[in-house]
């Protein structure tokens, strides 16, 4: 009897044992990874997406979650791979947020999006329309008959293009080509003269802007005029903006556009725990968040929860939000 007594004791101090170290092992144990989808390497997308992943991994000994960043065709590709399961959360456009919710624009077949969430916004996202320098180019209208990139199917900026395409009362026949090269190649296509003009939402400054302006002496293009008052009337994702004067060589006037916002999304199939761990990481290093790239540097907390969001909060920012004393 004592014999037993003695081994039920040994089994259950072994098994508390057990247990113990089972709660106190290493976080890398049960270590979970998640990707976030942003876009071509030379916009703002990767690298915000790669300031973001370096914030969460700098405390994954904490929540035990390791971040890494891939470069996708853009907004429209993120939210149909988040769609997918295969993305945790992505980078896309205010418009194309507002769009995969309801189900309309490039959605349109695919019906309404409703489990997409917003976790937050970003940076503004002027359209910026570069010319090349031979090309002659004053406004946007002087691009009708001539080569011109309108953005690769799957990106929140060949979606833009659609809509101003349109509000124009414009074909893309009425461009002498309309080509179709990804973010990442339109400038070196600008400077080669194989396109005289491209359209790219993009945070500024940006590199993808800075290399032709710079390389092949580019020019800024203005997108003013009474089609496009109508089309921000009737948009409530767009609003005007300016790229200031003098931001890249050769372009030293203030150039009078419009645009979007960049925003981060999920789904509620990601787990509040880890929207949770990626908005405290951010929020709880905001000034270092805001000095990992130029585009990010006038961000404010409380624009970031509200502005250009048009799907719910996911659940997992909005506890965070909620602890902040941000929202109700």
């Amino acid at each position: 009897m004592f014999r037993f007594r003695a081994s039920a004791k040994l089994a259950a101090v072994v098994g508390a044992a057990l247990s113990a170290a089972a709660f106190s092992a290493p976080v890398a144990a049960q270590q979970k990874f998640i990707t976030i989808g942003t876009g071509g390497v030379t916009g703002v997308y990767y690298a915000a997406g790669g300031a973001i992943c370096r914030l969460v991994n700098k405390d994954r000994a904490q929540h035990g979650i390791r971040c890494s960043v891939e470069s996708t065709g853009g907004s429209v590709f993120n939210v149909n791979t988040i769609k997918a399961g295969e993305l945790d959360l992505g980078f896309v456009q205010s418009d194309v947020q507002y769009n995969g919710l309801k189900g309309v624009g490039q959605f349109k077949d695919a019906g309404p999006y409703e489990p997409l969430r917003a976790v937050f916004s970003v940076h503004p996202e002027p359209f910026t329309v570069l010319a090349r320098k031979e090309a002659n180019v004053k406004t946007f209208e002087d691009f009708k008959g001539k080569r011109f990139n309108v953005g690769n199917p799957g990106s929140g900026t060949r979606a833009s293009m659609e809509e101003l395409v349109d509000a124009l009362g414009w074909k893309m026949s009425d461009f002498g080509l309309a080509s179709e090269l990804k973010a990442d190649e339109h400038g070196p296509a600008l400077c080669d003269g194989k396109i005289d003009g491209f359209f790219y939402a993009v945070g500024h400054p940006s590199a993808n802007i800075q290399d032709p302006t710079t390389s092949c002496g580019a020019k800024l293009v203005p997108l003013t005029g009474p089609a496009i008052d109508k089309l921000l009337e009737g948009k409530p994702y767009y609003a005007k903006a300016t790229i200031p004067g003098g931001m890249y060589p050769g372009n030293p006037d203030p150039v009078e556009t419009y645009g979007v916002l960049a925003t981060v999304v999920a789904s509620t199939n990601t787990p509040a725990d880890t929207v949770y761990a990626v908005v405290k990481a951010v929020f709880d290093n905001f000034d270092d968040f805001k000095k990992l790239h130029p585009a990010l540097a006038n961000l404010k907390p409380e624009e970031m929860i509200k502005n250009g969001l048009s799907a719910p909060l996911h659940e997992g920012a909005l506890r965070y939000y909620k602890e902040k004393g941000w929202v109700n």
